[in-house]
């Protein structure tokens, strides 16, 4: 039984969940502050915000792919910046400005900066897959 006002989408799920889900994306902790689940968006939103800065101020790479990459070498390119782009517009935010790209391999925390930036990039798309659960009413 569908409420009135609420249109499903051909996988079940209401069309707005589908909302939440890609704002999540976009924002971390943006898809559960418009459900208002403050604390939960607070949590996080704030824990990918953090670790995504971290791994900026720490030296680490985000990943693209390249057009001098040639092969292997570019599909290897692939996974990394899978992780990276789920960070949502704090990646697109890097690439406009050029943040993050250069390679900073001589510093010290430059691998530490690496994993920080790839988790929060892989905890936001678990965060946009939580944000349309709730939404879709398969989690409370």
């Amino acid at each position: 039984m569908v409420a009135k006002g609420i249109e499903r989408s051909e996988s079940g799920a209401p069309a707005r969940a589908w909302i939440f889900a890609v704002s999540a994306w976009a924002v971390p902790g943006l898809g559960h502050f418009l459900q208002k689940r403050w604390i939960r968006g607070l949590l996080l939103g704030g824990v990918v915000w953090g670790m995504f800065v971290a791994g900026i101020l720490l030296g680490g790479h985000l990943f693209k792919m390249g057009g001098s990459d040639q092969g292997l070498s570019g599909l290897l390119q692939l996974l990394p910046m899978s992780a990276n782009f789920g960070a949502g517009l704090l990646y697109v935010f890097c690439w406009v400005t050029n943040t993050g790209f250069a390679e900073q391999a001589q510093r010290v925390t430059y691998e530490y900066g690496n994993t920080f930036l790839l988790v929060a990039g892989l905890l936001n798309y678990l965060a946009m897959l939580d944000a349309f659960d709730v939404a879709a009413g398969r989690k409370e």
